[in-house]
């Protein structure tokens, strides 16, 4: 360094004093910012591009995707086909389409399978798309019409959606022209059929809607937003070009969903009208449901859509009323949220919570009496536990068994739990239970395999359905979820068996009770890898070196009975191998 150089003031001190001189002249609106501080590169770039290639390569099935449904959603069976038919067509369409760009295939007025579900509230419609997205591993964004038809026809409004699916993208506009946008309360956007004048809060929304729901360029910038002229300003200093953001909506499947009551009426009319005549062979629904499977494009159009607006929506599917049958076999899903955040509520104060087949039943019945579907579930489930919540964390209790006293009378057998009446038998009730959901996860997984994501069906034993199910009841996870883990320790007990070779160059190999006991293991003491490979080396390194050296015999198994007292099977070895 000459000495030219080494009289240059320190950097960071410069950018310290300008910084105290600003802060004093604009009151700390002004701020310098070094190389380091500035924004780094949006991060998921390469998450992105995962997902983006996931999608290209899109290989899903109309079955796979029904079978993943099934895993969460109860009955409505017609609705998961046609949703898992259209979805996987529209997704297989573009990886098709993106892998012959060469050779395009050229159809002159293709339609997009934008899809119209109907159906009463708290059916499964929102939680049944957010799943696909999910699964599909697509962005995806819910808005509800009525926030349009309160803002007027303004289509900037209407652009915000897809500025949303951006922004979900984590700002990748490549990804998110793959995305799924999600309308619901669609029915609030039909004009009133007495309205006279420019209905614009809502047939001015379903115009808005008609070039993002066929194909159109979204301008990313807002208009007349400060902010957004700002970033443009910026950026056409740095390059000296305008560059302007868009995003195609062409592979943007829109769906949209909405109640439609009062639609049945207009369904009724017409359908009685056809059947007044002699010869007349149509039979009247009996039901909403009924009416709403026999619903025409006339019929909506009669609702108060414009042609156009349902043209734009050429699949549509009906989700049926939900039974208290239906709403009991809900909770008693693997994947059910709603007991699953329960479990997840009370564990977070160290309480271990577990529901008795008779309370979840009750749960169904109360809940079914609420006449809003599934949601009803949620009232009722807090109603009965909210005192709970409150007053156990304060108390030694570590378990909880809800049963259907409780459901019926939470204060009731509050007090007798603050009274520590029937400990004993509170206790076995708690593990009988528990005891009970494991017995049922097994089950669940033996009549659902052909659904599950397991890898080697044809050799799963009944131990490792049983370690499923036992990892299941004693962590708060998605059945998928200890699937995997399950399966995962499996490999981890044969990255043993390798490693241990590796090290030692003595092959061991656990049977089969030997590695279910490593699992059990895994999954009780919360123990590591590296935990097991120490102690496995620490317990037979020294015995099989010694009868390898004096046998040259490089193959040994060990059982689960091994594993427990490994003294004793080294020693019984020991003796047979070295008389």
């Amino acid at each position: 360094m000459n000495e030219k150089t080494s009289n240059l003031p320190d950097p960071k001190k410069i950018e310290h004093e300008l910084n105290e001189f600003l802060k004093k002249k604009f009151k700390g609106n002004v701020k310098i910012l070094s190389q380091d501080q500035l924004p780094k590169k949006a991060p998921g770039t390469k998450k992105n591009k995962i997902k983006i290639k996931k999608i290209i390569d899109f290989n899903l099935k109309p079955k796979d995707l029904i079978s993943y449904l099934d895993q969460y959603i109860v009955q409505q069976q017609k609705a998961k086909s046609i949703l898992a038919t259209k979805i996987c067509t529209h997704f297989n369409k573009i990886k098709y389409t993106e892998k012959n760009k060469d050779n395009p295939a050229t159809i002159t007025g293709s339609i997009k399978s934008n899809i119209l579900m109907m159906g009463p509230t708290g059916v499964g419609k929102t939680y049944l798309i957010k799943l696909i997205a999910k699964k599909i591993g697509v962005p995806f964004v819910k808005a509800d019409a009525t926030k349009f038809s309160e803002t007027g026809y303004v289509g900037g409004d209407i652009e915000d959606i897809i500025r949303d699916l951006v922004k979900n993208a984590d700002d990748d506009i490549k990804l998110a022209e793959y995305g799924i946008v999600y309308i619901d309360e669609i029915d609030k956007i039909a004009s009133s059929q007495n309205f006279k004048g420019a209905d614009v809060s809502r047939t001015g929304v379903q115009r808005a809607l008609l070039k993002p729901m066929e194909e159109t360029q979204i301008d990313l910038k807002v208009p007349h937003d400060p902010v957004s002229m700002m970033q443009e300003l910026d950026s056409f200093q740095k390059t000296g070009k305008r560059n302007k953001k868009t995003v195609n909506t062409g592979n943007i499947l829109f769906i949209v969903s909405g109640a439609f009551s009062g639609l049945e009426d207009i369904i009724s009319k017409r359908i009685t009208k056809q059947s007044i005549g002699f010869g007349s062979t149509i039979v009247k629904p009996k039901n909403k449901t009924e009416l709403l499977n026999n619903v025409k494009t006339e019929d909506l159009i009669k609702f108060g859509f414009e042609s156009e607006f349902i043209g734009r929506l050429p699949i549509r599917c009906m989700f049926n009323e939900l039974s208290s049958k239906d709403l009991y076999s809900i909770l008693k899903i693997p994947n059910n949220p709603l007991i699953l955040g329960k479990r997840l509520d009370f564990a977070a104060y160290e309480i271990d919570v577990v529901f008795t087949k008779d309370a979840l039943k009750l749960l169904a019945e109360k809940a079914f009496k609420e006449n809003t579907g599934a949601r009803g579930l949620v009232s009722v489930i807090e109603d009965a536990m909210i005192i709970f919540e409150e007053k156990l964390p304060s108390m030694s209790t570590s378990k909880l068994t809800v049963t259907k006293d409780i459901i019926n009378n939470p204060e009731l057998e509050f007090t007798n739990i603050v009274l520590a009446k029937n400990l004993e038998k509170t206790n076995l009730l708690h593990k009988k239970e528990k005891k009970a959901v494991k017995d049922y996860i097994t089950e669940y997984i033996t009549c659902n395999l052909e659904n599950l994501p397991i890898k080697n069906k044809s050799t799963l034993s009944r131990e490792k359905t049983n370690l499923i199910s036992e990892y299941y009841n004693s962590h708060i996870t998605e059945l998928e979820n200890a699937i995997k883990k399950i399966e995962s320790y499996y490999e981890i007990v044969k990255k043993i068996e390798v490693d241990f070779f590796n090290t030692h160059g003595i092959n061991i190999f656990f049977e089969e009770d030997g590695v279910n006991f490593l699992i059990k293991e895994l999954i009780k003491n919360d123990i590591t890898f590296k935990d097991i490979k120490e102690k496995i080396h620490n317990d037979f390194y020294d015995g099989l070196h010694l009868i390898q050296e004096k046998t040259e015999k490089n193959r040994f198994f060990i059982s689960r009975k091994g594993l427990k007292d490994h003294k004793t099977f080294l020693e019984d070895l020991i003796k047979k191998e070295l008389p």
